[in-house]
């Protein structure tokens, strides 16, 4: 069995984070009260990741392979799953659940990344699982479908996937603060770093799909819609605790490809493969 793990194809992830990532490791090594189990290449783990870069919280940065995972993890999380934090020798995991905690257990930290009006952070939260229950699978979708038959209705499936990814980016643009940058105006919320790895990460399909469909400045199908979405993107992409917190792209390569190719074996590619949703 150990052999096995030590073959899979999954097992053989960059060891460590790199470019303007790996110095945010280094000033996190030392041990703290807060812990966060992370993987540098992981989407989940960014949201996380970003919140407490944002918000200046004291924390120790443990490195984990998703398939060698240390008996510490599996002791506070028992599916071995990053991201994991132990808060006060306490497990706690999920992502958005996380980010939600840190915002209220840390209240003397800022950014406040929820608007103090009721309706509006109840009407944040709709946007933020929409993320979660839409945006990401439909990205995932994409990035993993692999044409049944060849010839000439080859790309009317990838065509339909990419078409329903793009769909749900416009409707998250549509609910934007119209002048932005971020979602809920000039300062980014939670929603933001919900979607932002997903964002920095879009180059995937440029590299693996032929293009994510987005039109550029100017080409056929630029509308105002897409022009507050490209504001957007580039908002967030040059956020400090955003780039901060990505490594280099050459290291995501290797791990994209397995996606590409429908053949990663992670939770989320195996959930996407099965039909469901992030699980």
């Amino acid at each position: 069995m150990s052999q096995q793990k030590q073959t899979h194809p999954d097992s053989n992830i960059y060891p460590h984070a790199t470019g303007l990532a790996k110095a945010t490791v280094e000033a996190h090594r030392e041990p703290a009260p807060l812990k966060l189990y992370a993987g540098w290449f992981c989407p989940f783990v960014q949201r996380v990741w970003v919140i407490l870069e944002e918000k200046r919280i004291p924390y120790q940065y443990i490195e984990v392979n998703p398939y060698h995972k240390p008996e510490s993890l599996m002791k506070l999380n028992p599916r071995g799953l990053v991201p994991t934090l132990e808060y006060d020798n306490k497990p706690l995991y999920e992502s958005t659940v996380v980010q939600e905690f840190l915002e209220d257990a840390y209240p003397d930290h800022t950014p406040h990344l929820f608007p103090k009006d009721p309706y509006e952070k109840a009407r944040m939260k709709i946007w933020i699982d929409y993320v979660t229950s839409r945006i990401i699978p439909s990205w995932f979708r994409f990035l993993q479908y692999q044409p049944a038959t060849a010839g000439d209705h080859a790309d009317e499936g990838l065509k339909k996937l990419r078409d329903e990814f793009l769909g749900h980016l416009r409707e998250w643009t549509k609910e934007m603060d119209k002048e932005g940058p971020f979602f809920a105006g000039k300062e980014p919320s939670l929603a933001d770093f919900t979607i932002a790895p997903w964002v920095v990460r879009s180059w995937v399909f440029d590299h693996f799909k032929g293009g994510s469909g987005i039109p550029k400045e100017g080409e056929a199908g630029d509308d105002e819609i897409w022009k507050r979405w490209r504001k957007y993107v580039d908002a967030l992409e040059n956020r400090k605790s955003v780039k901060e917190t990505t490594s280099d792209t050459e290291h995501f390569l290797p791990l994209y490809q397995r996606y590409a190719a429908n053949t990663a074996q992670s939770e989320i590619a195996k959930s996407i493969r099965s039909g469901r949703g992030v699980v």
